[in-house]
């Protein structure tokens, strides 16, 4: 496999999917070969399944079901959004007084 740099063969995303798989597999394994009680295995699966959700929110809920306009292109720029989306509303809000001429 030559490696190019082009991030949209599929052999890469793949990879990269995979290698994200075996860095979360083995995260977990540590935590629970650290503390290996129910609890801890407990809490690990409510931590993956709650972030799970709010990325799922983030990029699919937000662009489907509230705003069309918006498209996705990472954490950052959600984060954008929603201080964009703020001060807009913000400023519906506290229109600024008219400027005297």
């Amino acid at each position: 496999m030559k490696i190019t740099g082009d991030l949209t063969n599929p052999k890469w995303i793949y990879f990269k999917a995979f290698m994200f798989l075996v860095a979360g597999v083995l995260s977990a394994a540590a935590l629970l070969l650290k503390n290996p009680t129910a609890r801890t295995a407990l809490l690990l699966g409510i931590t993956i399944w709650s972030f799970c959700r709010l990325y799922y929110f983030m990029f699919y809920v937000i662009e489907k079901y509230v705003d069309e306009s918006y498209r996705f292109d990472g954490i950052y720029a959600f984060l954008m959004y929603l201080l964009r989306k703020k001060r807009k509303s913000e400023m519906l809000k506290n229109p600024a007084p008219p400027e005297n001429e």
